[in-house]
């Protein structure tokens, strides 16, 4: 079996490395980078650090409105899905690389299998959850991370075949964290000790691009009392710069800004963290993997799961909230909710299995 497989962020460079060397072992594999992420520490570094197979096409569209860049992208896919001719096209997620694979293939008449479906925020405000329930409408296999998801997949009778897998995050986070957790170099760049800091990330539309969110979310940061360590999103860095917010970041004495980060050196911070500030979905599973508090910078969440087990707050930009959140004991348990380490081969006996059927 021949797998188009089309990925274009620094979460799904993570997804692919646990799913493309069991699926290598089986069948082909042809892989496509959008270029969604153009930075070289948020793209190139993760085919090097995490083995992922470099990709067969680049295509280098990362610029541009979500819609300019998935009309790019399904303009670009249409014709490199015809001249490949696979016997499905794979996708991961909620990006604007995955909603264009998935058209690209749905249109062509090949199967389109989808990691990470069902997950819902149910704030259709956000490009990504109109990314992600277009692709489950549209895709023929459906690889669901926990029950949850497949739960809400049945609610909207999807037509695609409907199967729970794990989270491919556990793959690698199984593998990956012991050497991240053993790697001081991070730390010692970032001026901070384990355990003495908060780790951010803020790079989301509804909280960088308009400028009075983005004073508010400045002001929370500045408002922790611990050192945050802040890797530089180089859009939030461009929106910072533009609304003249940078020099009071790089300023401050308690917030350390640095370069984009790869995964081994961010999940390095990470797992020493004494918490993490976070507007990303894939990076509140992260920190929830690595037993690390997680205050969201937002008002909904994919990863419910995560609240209701009480690793997680969702505090949008209120500053006072967020404090508050970082003052919270750890919850005595962390569940096991989203598998064992396994999700990259069940992912890939999926895919086997549909196409024998």
């Amino acid at each position: 079996m021949k797998v188009l497989t089309v990925i274009g962020n620094r979460p799904q460079f993570v997804k692919a490395a646990a799913v493309s060397g069991p699926l290598r072992e089986r069948h082909e594999e042809v892989l496509v980078h959008t270029g969604q992420h153009y930075d070289d520490e948020l793209s190139a570094i993760f085919f090097s650090e995490l083995g992922v197979p470099r990709p067969a096409y680049e295509l280098g569209l990362g610029n541009g409105t979500n819609t300019e860049q998935t009309a790019r992208m399904l303009a670009a896919l249409g014709p490199l899905v015809a001249d490949v001719r696979p016997d499905a096209v794979l996708v991961y997620g909620d990006t604007n690389s995955t909603l264009a694979g998935g058209l690209a293939g749905a249109q062509a008449g090949v199967p389109v299998a989808h990691v990470e479906a069902g997950m819902r925020s149910f704030d259709r405000r956000m490009p990504e959850e109109l990314n992600r329930v277009l692709t489950d409408h549209l895709a023929s296999l459906l690889l669901c991370s926990a029950q949850g998801p497949a739960d809400h997949l049945a609610a909207e009778r999807v037509a695609g075949r409907v199967a729970v897998v794990g989270d491919v995050m556990v793959d690698v986070a199984l593998l990956f964290q012991p050497r991240a957790r053993a790697d001081d170099a991070p730390l010692r760049d970032a001026g901070v000790e384990a355990g003495g800091y908060v780790l951010a990330t803020a790079h989301r539309a509804g909280n960088v691009d308009d400028p009075a969110r983005l004073r508010r979310l400045v002001d929370l940061l500045l408002a922790v009392p611990l050192p945050v360590v802040l890797p530089l999103h180089p859009r939030t860095g461009a929106r910072l710069e533009a609304a003249g917010l940078l020099d009071r970041l790089a300023t401050a004495g308690r917030v350390r800004l640095t370069p984009p980060l790869g995964y081994l050196a961010f999940t390095a911070l990470l797992t020493r963290a004494r918490a993490l500030l976070t507007d990303s979905g894939g990076v509140q599973k992260e920190a929830y993997l690595a037993g690390v508090p997680c205050v969201t910078l937002r008002d909904t969440t994919e990863w419910v799961e995560t609240v209701q087990a009480g690793w997680n707050v969702l505090v949008d930009l209120d500053a006072r909230a967020a404090l508050a959140a970082l003052e919270r004991p750890l919850p005595a348990q962390r569940p096991q909710l989203y598998g064992d380490g396994q999700a990259g081969r069940r992912v890939v006996d999926a895919l086997t299995g549909f196409r024998s059927a």
